[in-house]
């Protein structure tokens, strides 16, 4: 089964990318994983309290992933997988994309305006090296205008 495997975060190019990557999902009956990153926390803090952050961050994305996948389904009937990372986002995606080769696409929304943001700039200098095809959603991007 293909996969379109989506970082998601609370963006409105994030919820593009998403929305893109479920309909190009359903045209080939595929599937919409969602990778919800957040960084490693570097608090100088004791080990109690330095973990009840991270707990906390993760749990937040894991929420945000929650929310988005729940909006997916009800507007698509698709409901994608979910899995959260904690750590560098370029390391944490190609390492996933390394783990996984049910991925057929790494979908990413670029910002509306100016920089389209680290991983898209990333991903987009190393498109070469990846093991699948990178999809760029513009923030901008509106699929009911495209769908006629």
């Amino acid at each position: 089964m293909r996969v379109f495997l989506v970082v998601m975060d609370d963006t409105d190019e994030a919820r593009a990318a998403l929305r893109y990557a479920a309909r190009r999902a359903a045209a080939v009956e595929g599937a919409v994983h969602i990778l919800a990153l957040t960084p490693q926390q570097n608090v100088s803090a004791f080990g109690g309290v330095q973990a009840t952050i991270e707990q906390e961050a993760r749990d937040r994305v894991e929420m945000l992933a929650q929310g988005a996948a729940g909006n997916l389904f009800s507007e698509s009937g698709i409901m994608p997988a979910i899995s959260v990372k904690v750590g560098n986002g370029h390391k944490m995606v190609a390492e996933f994309l390394a783990e996984h080769d049910e991925v057929a696409a790494l979908v990413l929304g670029a910002a509306a305006s100016g920089n389209p943001g680290p991983l898209v700039t990333h991903f987009s200098a190393q498109v070469g090296d990846l093991p699948c095809p990178l999809y760029i959603i513009p923030g901008s991007y509106d699929e009911a205008s495209q769908a006629s």
